[in-house]
Protein backbone atom coordinates (compact mmCIF):
# COMPACT_ATOMS: atom_id res chain seq x y z
CA UNK A 1 0.00 0.00 0.00
CA UNK A 2 0.82 3.64 -0.96
CA UNK A 3 0.43 6.44 -1.24
CA UNK A 4 -1.81 8.04 -4.36
CA UNK A 5 -1.18 11.18 -4.99
CA UNK A 6 -4.60 12.21 -6.18
CA UNK A 7 -6.66 10.86 -2.84
CA UNK A 8 -6.89 12.98 0.11
CA UNK A 9 -5.12 12.48 2.89
CA UNK A 10 -6.55 12.05 6.71
CA UNK A 11 -4.94 11.24 10.00
CA UNK A 12 -6.43 7.71 11.61
CA UNK A 13 -9.57 8.47 13.85
CA UNK A 14 -8.13 5.12 15.62
CA UNK A 15 -5.04 6.94 16.58
CA UNK A 16 -4.66 10.77 18.23
CA UNK A 17 -2.27 12.86 17.62
CA UNK A 18 -0.70 15.19 20.47
CA UNK A 19 1.41 17.22 22.08
CA UNK A 20 3.16 15.67 25.62
CA UNK A 21 4.26 18.21 27.59
CA UNK A 22 6.79 15.23 29.61
CA UNK A 23 8.49 14.47 26.15
CA UNK A 24 8.79 17.74 24.88
CA UNK A 25 7.20 16.10 21.50
CA UNK A 26 4.28 15.14 19.14
CA UNK A 27 3.75 12.04 19.95
CA UNK A 28 0.61 9.43 18.44
CA UNK A 29 -1.88 7.73 20.84
CA UNK A 30 -3.28 4.59 20.57
CA UNK A 31 -4.54 1.83 22.42
CA UNK A 32 -1.53 -0.71 22.60
CA UNK A 33 0.85 2.02 23.09
CA UNK A 34 2.77 5.86 22.22
CA UNK A 35 4.70 6.44 19.21
CA UNK A 36 7.23 9.34 19.49
CA UNK A 37 7.71 11.78 17.13
CA UNK A 38 10.27 14.17 15.76
CA UNK A 39 9.58 17.49 14.45
CA UNK A 40 9.39 16.63 10.98
CA UNK A 41 7.04 13.91 11.47
CA UNK A 42 4.85 15.96 13.38
CA UNK A 43 4.56 18.80 10.85
CA UNK A 44 3.72 16.35 8.72
CA UNK A 45 0.90 14.49 10.06
CA UNK A 46 -0.51 17.76 11.58
CA UNK A 47 -1.74 18.73 7.80
CA UNK A 48 -2.72 15.05 7.78
CA UNK A 49 -6.59 16.42 8.42
CA UNK A 50 -8.80 15.01 5.12
CA UNK A 51 -8.60 17.96 3.44
CA UNK A 52 -4.73 17.71 1.56
CA UNK A 53 -3.10 16.29 -1.28
CA UNK A 54 0.38 14.78 -0.87
CA UNK A 55 1.16 17.93 -3.40
CA UNK A 56 -0.70 20.67 -1.17
CA UNK A 57 1.06 18.83 2.10
CA UNK A 58 4.84 19.06 0.51
CA UNK A 59 4.11 22.70 -0.74
CA UNK A 60 2.70 24.10 2.64
CA UNK A 61 5.90 22.30 4.50
CA UNK A 62 8.45 23.77 1.69
CA UNK A 63 7.09 27.63 2.44
CA UNK A 64 6.79 26.91 5.94
CA UNK A 65 10.60 26.00 6.71
CA UNK A 66 11.13 28.23 3.17
CA UNK A 67 12.71 24.95 1.07
CA UNK A 68 12.08 22.19 -1.80
CA UNK A 69 13.02 19.58 -2.57
CA UNK A 70 11.15 17.70 0.24
CA UNK A 71 8.88 15.18 -2.06
CA UNK A 72 10.70 12.38 -1.36
CA UNK A 73 11.08 12.41 2.47
CA UNK A 74 7.43 13.33 2.60
CA UNK A 75 6.49 10.95 0.45
CA UNK A 76 8.53 7.91 1.96
CA UNK A 77 7.56 9.32 5.86
CA UNK A 78 3.91 8.95 4.61
CA UNK A 79 3.81 5.63 2.92
CA UNK A 80 5.64 4.74 6.31
CA UNK A 81 2.36 6.43 8.26
CA UNK A 82 -0.21 4.46 5.91
CA UNK A 83 1.41 1.01 6.40
CA UNK A 84 1.82 1.71 10.48
CA UNK A 85 -2.16 2.81 10.04
CA UNK A 86 -1.56 6.58 11.62
CA UNK A 87 -2.82 7.92 8.46
CA UNK A 88 -5.42 6.64 5.72
CA UNK A 89 -6.86 7.86 2.24
CA UNK A 90 -10.06 9.39 1.77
Amino acid sequence: MTITPDQLIQFSPLHRLQWEEAQQKYVILYPEGMVELNQSSAEILKLCDGSRLLAQIVAELEEKFATSGLTNDITNFLNVALQNGWIRQA
